[in-house]
């Protein structure tokens, strides 16, 4: 952060309490009031910068959240999931003017396509907040009043090194020659100006106390990259530029507009305030709800989990606690910070060493992977392949392999020539369970042993092991299924009950598989289990069904006499010809 010369002064004197006097305790008190008025199960992405389109690192992290937010509502929280476009700053004013655009159009088209492509992906978001919208202008100045009057605004010199690109100051040396962004590999610009910073410096021992709560940053690895800044010693840092048009004016500050990051933290409490298009007709969450700051802990604040990049982890875990407990609203539960995914390479979006560019050739498109290779193709590698919160690798081939060898061999296959010979032998229906619908049965076992996995493994992020317990279900089916044969034993007199039992179990495995995939793969559960004659879950909404999901996951759902419906392949294998 740049370094501030000359000596501060208060923007306004404080009117009420300083923000010495504020302690976790008393946001901690806000916090157990709004857990008693909460209504939903809040999450949120981070809200995309709309410099460009939509890129394959910020669809990673909505298909994520979406999996997590599907995840919720199946086990019968109504969840608000927010997502949204971050389009204030001097980078989207330069980027308009290159292109021959005012800035509002440009923010209109880039937003308009991340609604579009979270349209097609099926994400399930039910707020998407644009930080341009009147309304969210409005929550802005009004926690600003508040953080004002509690005496953690004050006026200062900024001189540093800035990143347009990163919207934030460096720590390079004033006498530095030449300084570039080690992110974005363009020169760092010098800035000397007056402007509004928050008294961040005042909430040292609040944020070191927080920051090491158990759970409250996640994974492990992110919380020691963010109390070794903290250890470092809080500085105040600027909340107004001055002399840019593209942003929300600070009121009382002529000049002054709003730093793009506390500007766009905000959006999160202003995206609580729109209507919620799956709320029920009359309900408070399906009418928009008035501009007051105080209504957002009766619409899901606080918000139980960020999810971010790891290169904005500093933002939300440490200067957007100290903003809410300024202005006096409760924390959010949890902040998870993500790796990033790479192309033949380690650490960020990068190849080479460096971030996947237009220049370089190797950007990954989420248009053209949705195209070419569908939705739970790509869901299931990312989801099953990258573990959650740490740097991933894609690598075209093992993204083949693993679709192919896991979904059309091992899971789509599996139904689809079980369901055959179901067909075949028993009149088109499922056959009698007999002791295969006990818990006692090898495959009752292993999906009892696959429901607790998954289920512990969403409840903490993780969704390798998730998917990984979905996957050794079906391995266990497809190995009792060739152990049995039931294609020789049905040539055996007497043996047509037990065939029976034999398929029922597989069967029966490949339902649970169908439904515990449900949060994962919405479109292939759906598939696999309408080849089962039942059907799908409703995860993208509140469900009338509440507690079906959850039922579900008991072995011997499956009826038996159920028609089985003509056998079709419920996942096409994956052919690319020529690199993504």
């Amino acid at each position: 952060m740049g370094r501030i010369r000359s000596e501060r002064r208060r923007a306004s004197e404080p009117t009420g309490q300083s923000s010495a006097g504020h302690e976790l305790r008393s946001s901690g008190r806000a916090h157990c009031q709004a857990i008693e008025r909460r209504m939903s199960y809040t999450l949120t992405t981070p809200l995309y910068y709309v410099n460009d389109r939509a890129h394959l690192g910020s669809t990673y992290t909505t298909l994520a959240c979406d999996a997590i937010a599907r995840y919720q509502r199946l086990c019968g929280e109504r969840v608000t999931f927010i997502t949204g476009c971050d389009e204030h700053g001097q980078k989207i004013q330069r980027t308009a003017e290159a292109a021959g655009l005012t800035p509002q159009d440009h923010c209109d088209r880039v937003s308009e396509g991340y609604r579009e492509l979270w349209r097609r992906w099926q994400i399930s978001n039910n707020r998407f907040i644009r930080t341009t919208a009147p309304r969210h202008r409005e929550l802005v100045e009004q926690f600003f009043a508040r953080v004002e009057a509690s005496g953690d605004v004050l006026e200062g010199r900024q001189q540093g090194w800035y990143c347009v690109a990163c919207e934030e100051f460096k720590d390079d040396p004033h006498e530095a020659q030449d300084p570039e962004c080690p992110i974005h590999r363009k020169p760092l610009e010098w800035r000397d100006e007056v402007n509004l910073f928050f008294r961040l410096s005042r909430f040292q021992s609040q944020i070191e106390e927080l920051i090491r709560r158990p759970g409250f940053i996640a994974p492990a690895s992110r919380q020691k990259e963010v109390e070794n800044f903290v250890a470092q010693g809080l500085r105040d840092f600027s909340i107004s530029r001055v002399d840019l048009p593209w942003g929300i004016p600070v009121p009382g500050h002529p000049g002054h507009t709003f730093y793009v990051w506390f500007d766009a933290l905000l959006g999160y409490l202003s995206a609580l305030l729109q209507s919620d298009p799956t709320a029920a007709a009359g309900s408070v969450d399906g009418e928009e709800g008035p501009v007051d700051l105080d209504q957002v802990l009766q619409r899901g604040w606080p918000a139980q989990l960020h999810v971010i990049g790891k290169d904005i982890l500093r933002f939300h875990a440490v200067y957007w606690p100290a903003m809410l407990l300024s202005a006096g609203l409760p924390l959010p539960e949890r902040g998870f910070g993500h790796g990033f995914l790479t192309r033949f390479g380690h650490g960020f979006l990068t190849r080479e060493g460096q971030k996947m560019g237009k220049s370089l050739g190797n950007v990954l498109d989420p248009e053209v992977l949705l195209k070419r290779c569908g939705r739970d193709a790509v869901r299931w590698y990312l989801l099953r392949d990258i573990p959650f919160g740490e740097d991933g690798d894609f690598q075209q081939q093992r993204f083949s392999d693993l679709v192919n060898n896991d979904l059309a061999n091992t899971i789509g296959n599996l139904l689809n020539r079980t369901s055959t010979m179901a067909r075949k032998w028993f009149a088109e229906a499922v056959p009698p369970a007999g002791d295969a619908a006990t818990s006692s049965h090898a495959l009752a076992q292993a999906g009892s042993q696959a429901v607790e996995q998954f289920r512990q493994s969403m409840n903490r992020l993780e969704f390798r092991p998730a998917a990984e317990a979905i996957l050794q279900l079906a391995i266990a089916a497809n190995g009792y299924l060739n152990e049995r044969a039931p294609w020789s034993a049905m040539k055996q007199p007497g043996q047509e009950e037990q065939v029976g039992q034999d398929l029922y179990a597989v069967l029966e495995a490949s339902r649970l598989a169908a439904v515990l995939l449900a949060p994962l793969l919405p479109d292939l559960s759906g598939r696999m289990l309408e080849q089962l004659g039942l059907q799908p879950f409703e995860s993208s909404k509140p469900s009338p069904q509440t507690g079906g999901w959850l039922d579900a996951l008991s072995w011997g759902g499956l009826e038996a006499g159920q028609t089985l419906p003509q056998p079709q392949p419920v996942m096409q294998r994956l052919e690319l010809n020529g690199p993504l």
